[in-house]
């Protein structure tokens, strides 16, 4: 610590926390509570045991997001009070934290407490930590019994087979508890406490208390008991596995309840991650289709984003064969699903399975997929295709996509979405560099002079940004030719807005077709939109003209350009006149 933040001798740490926490405004306790590791630290391990600790006890009633801050603290606090010899000295507060409703609390404090009592000497544990577990396990309320479930997986393994015998009693009370909130917390740590039971007693007590909550009335537990599932395929003998698991999962994937068959779409690349190859490709396989083909749109959303990962997950022998003959059947019909989200969804999976299929069969077996979506009626589903049209750059080659897709990129080009028409502007330059210039002068040319004009400014500014990438693509030669004279014509158009796309124009590309051209083609005609009718015209004239100051031949500076500065300077319009000032006074010296 620097001298400068050094507190001053004379001031007291705890007196300074104690005036803090008197405050009305509870931020500003928030913001002297959030200060306790300092000044423990300050303090010393000795002052934090007999001085702060009991001040911590004092403010546990505090608004929810003071003791939010306390709980979260104190996790780190072990060696702040002198190690783990008086760990114990935290669990008090917070096991008081871990009662209270406030589930932000509960939940940190649990954590903290995790974190503390693994700190513990396994003689401490038998004395201060299991008392505490049987304390919040048996309590009245159910948010103790639900902090208690997260402790068992930490003591089990550093305590006296008798108190172990207890531990599992405890847990199974816990299983069966009345309150779903604590069986489905009992769920969600089963996995993991059954990671540290002895093998005989995983059969005995693990494996009731599973089946049991598999088949729990309630459907937020059967939710969760899908990872339960996952961490038991871990720990038990293949055979019990299929004896056990695969049933259980069977019977979720046709659930009553779709947050169930949700939840094992989510889990089904770690699922197939925990158990061998063999049960992957038969038992699971068989639970993919069928969420696959679920009758809620988000069950099948859930399970056709997880193909790609499960095929990439299996040998290299397997990997296209698995995908071509067991989900390109579902696949085909999810593209042409009645929910656009599916669809939507669709877009984005197909695009992704290229990178395993290879060249051949993307453009065999995808290709007529995405020609099927990018022609759909949501506009959801054609943005999605068009929009990542890239991830086919490195498979098929942007030739080869080009000239499959070009037919119906260039119907895109003019999409009723203005955000299609966006992202056919974004692709429209590589596109432009395969098929050559010859080509683009011929097909393409006129789509992109149609964005400059278009009724959505977003889609007029990225045609502005289209035509600067051509112009590096082709070179500012072929832009003084094809491009120039065509933008210059905007000047005339009956909108002012695309008269203004026109000043955008010159102030994007003048950089870029060199003095002569900016001078000769594109100069005049901003002049002659000095004398505008519509002043947005005029002051964006001024602006323009400032711009492309580098880019213009001295000799037309001060026989035409200062001029025309000067007539704006003086125009009826006080916002013309500013920016023509401001044009001037950026006038290069003479």
């Amino acid at each position: 610590m620097s001298a400068s933040n050094k507190p001053d001798d004379s001031t007291n740490p705890m007196e300074v926390l104690t005036e803090g926490m008197k405050k009305d405004d509870v931020h500003l306790r928030l913001i002297s509570i959030r200060k306790l590791s300092s000044i423990a630290l300050i303090l010393g391990a000795e002052r934090t045991r007999s001085e702060m600790l009991p001040f911590i006890k004092q403010i546990l009633l505090d608004a929810d997001m003071v003791i939010l801050s306390v709980a979260e603290q104190l996790g780190n606090f072990t060696s702040l009070v002198g190690g783990p010899e008086f760990a114990n000295l935290l669990l008090p507060p917070l096991e008081f934290l871990a009662t209270v409703k406030d589930d932000a609390v509960r939940y940190q404090a649990a954590q903290s407490l995790r974190i503390v009592v693994a700190k513990h000497s396994a003689q401490d544990m038998e004395i201060y930590v299991v008392p505490m577990l049987q304390r919040l396990a048996s309590d009245v309320f159910f948010t103790s019994r639900t902090s208690a479930c997260c402790f068992f997986s930490i003591c089990y393994p550093r305590v006296t087979p008798p108190v172990k015998a207890k531990l599992r009693t405890d847990f199974r009370k816990l299983c069966l508890d009345e309150s779903p909130v604590v069986r489905g917390k009992a769920a969600s740590e089963l996995g993991e406490f059954a990671k540290v039971i002895e093998t005989e007693f995983v059969r005995l007590d693990v494996i009731p208390d599973f089946l049991m909550l598999a088949q729990d009335d309630t459907d937020t537990v059967r939710s969760i008991m899908v990872k339960t599932c996952i961490s038991l395929a871990q720990v038990l003998l293949p055979e019990e596995v299929t004896l056990l698991v695969w049933p259980t999962l069977r019977d979720y994937s046709r659930d009553t309840c779709w947050r169930v068959r949700l939840m094992l779409a989510q889990n089904l690349v770690d699922l197939q991650k925990a158990v061998s190859p063999i049960m992957s490709l038969v038992e699971l396989l068989s639970i993919f289709q069928t969420l696959l083909k679920d009758t809620d749109a988000g069950v099948r959303i859930g399970a056709a984003v997880k193909i790609k990962h499960f095929c990439g997950n299996l040998d290299k022998a397997n990997q296209v064969p698995i995908l071509v003959n067991c989900f390109m059947p579902f696949i085909q019909n999810l593209v042409s699903d009645t929910s656009a989200e599916v669809k939507a969804t669709m877009a984005l999976v197909v695009l992704a399975l290229s990178q395993l299929m290879g060249s051949t069969l993307t453009m065999e077996k995808l290709m007529p997929l995405l020609h099927i979506l990018v022609k759909d009626t949501c506009p959801e589903v054609r943005l999605d295709v068009i929009s990542n049209l890239n991830w086919l750059d490195d498979v098929i080659g942007i030739q080869q996509l080009s000239v499959s897709l070009l037919p119906v990129i260039i119907e895109l080009a003019e999409d009723s979405s203005w955000q299609v028409r966006l992202a056919v502007i974004d692709y429209m330059p590589n596109l432009a560099a395969v098929m050559g210039q010859e080509f683009f002068d011929q097909k393409l040319r006129c789509l992109c002079m149609g964005w400059l004009t278009d009724r959505v400014y977003a889609v007029r500014e990225a045609g502005v940004i289209n035509m600067r990438k051509l112009i590096l693509k082709f070179g500012a030669s072929w832009a003084t030719k094809s491009i120039i004279p065509l933008i210059m014509t905007m000047s005339c158009n009956d909108i002012y807005l695309y008269r203004m796309t026109c000043l955008f124009c010159v102030n994007e590309l003048a950089m870029f077709c060199g003095m002569d051209t900016t001078t000769n083609i594109m100069l005049p005609t901003v002049l002659l939109l000095s004398e505008d009718p519509i002043a947005n015209v005029r002051f964006n004239v001024a602006k323009t003209l400032k711009k492309i100051f580098p880019f213009l031949e001295a000799s037309v500076m001060d026989a035409k350009v200062k001029p025309a500065l000067d007539k704006l300077r003086a125009d009826e319009d006080v916002d013309v006149q500013n920016f023509a000032a401001d044009a001037i006074a950026a006038l290069p010296a003479a």
